[in-house]
């Protein structure tokens, strides 16, 4: 497996892992979830995906699409204030311009069938992959709207999640809202045995990707 952030994808790889990537999206948070997200031709999408993201994925050696997330300034539009508001208070939540808002984060619940033990592995590795492209960018914390068993597993990989507001049901779940920090300890202390990704060192090679 292997972590890689696609900016602006426009090579023939590239469009085929966001496929992937949009399909993923669809399963967990239209079909399984439930949120009350746009989903069409199997693929879920929308207005935050045209403000130029940059999209972490983790890509397994048969180059297929298990884990994504997406990442944009918080101070630009974000989906906490324009989605789920009902999560924080002008109080608690408090933008600057070292912070990123995740947003879209799944894992592939296949995966699942397989025993928990591999879904969590993926999430850290996604966990990992966020945490680099923070520290080579510079930025400081996450913001991000997730559930309460992505934050368990964040809790138990060491990424602890400080809430901003109270879980409210969201779909069949309790979504909620918090910050992450970013530093390099916590990177360290996260990243799984044999993580390697597209950026930072660049000692990993692309996937080839058949059409």
């Amino acid at each position: 497996m292997m972590i890689m952030a696609i900016e602006n994808g426009s090579s023939g790889s590239e469009e085929y892992l966001l496929d992937q990537m949009h399909a993923l999206r669809a399963k967990v948070f239209k079909d399984r979830l439930r949120w009350q997200v746009l989903a069409r031709d199997g693929r879920e999408r929308d207005a935050f995906d045209d403000l130029d993201p940059v999209y972490i994925l983790a890509v397994t050696a048969g180059d297929n699409v298990v884990g994504c997330a997406r990442l944009l300034p918080a101070l630009g539009p974000t989906m906490l204030l324009s989605v789920f508001p009902q999560l924080v208070t002008d109080q608690t939540f408090l933008p600057h311009a070292r912070m990123v808002e995740s947003s879209r984060f799944c894992v592939d619940t296949a995966v699942q069938r397989t025993g928990g033990e591999v879904l969590h592995q993926i999430s850290h590795w996604m966990f990992a992959g966020i945490l680099e492209w923070c520290l080579l960018r510079e930025d400081t914390e996450v913001v991000t709207v997730t559930d309460i068993g992505v934050e368990r597993i964040l809790q138990r990989a060491g990424w602890p999640l400080r809430r901003l507001g109270s879980p409210q049901k969201i779909g069949r779940g309790n979504a909620l809202a918090g910050v992450l920090d970013v530093d390099r300890a916590t990177f360290e202390l996260v990243k799984p045995a044999g993580y390697v990704s597209n950026f930072g060192g660049g000692s990993a090679p692309t996937p080839t990707v058949s059409s």
